[in-house]
């Protein structure tokens, strides 16, 4: 039995899109049928469109190659593309929170 685990490095944590503080936190359960739009959406951490106020959402200009490059299948497409919308709302809103928006 181990009396101390180690905490996410930052490599770990930013694997999935979070920082330290963020992944060291209680572990969450990924549905099987949201991980394809999750690996996309974090694909995409770094395609995020900046405005005066911060991030306006996310560079859909990209999306499609990030989707294939991911290896989404061509008619997974529109479904994981609704589930990004879902995911880049909620991020806006936890950032806008933040930021104190």
């Amino acid at each position: 039995m181990a009396l101390y685990t180690p905490g996410p490095t930052a490599a770990e944590a930013a694997a999935l899109c979070l920082t330290v503080e963020e992944a060291s936190g209680a572990p969450v359960e990924i549905w099987p049928e949201n991980v394809l739009a999750i690996n996309v959406f974090c694909a995409m951490s770094t395609q995020w469109r900046i405005g005066m106020g911060g991030p306006t959402g996310l560079d859909y200009g990209v999306l499609e190659s990030v989707m294939r490059l991911s290896g989404v299948p061509a008619s997974e497409r529109s479904e994981v593309f609704d589930s990004i919308r879902i995911l880049e709302t909620a991020a806006l809103e936890t950032m806008r929170e933040k930021s104190g928006g």
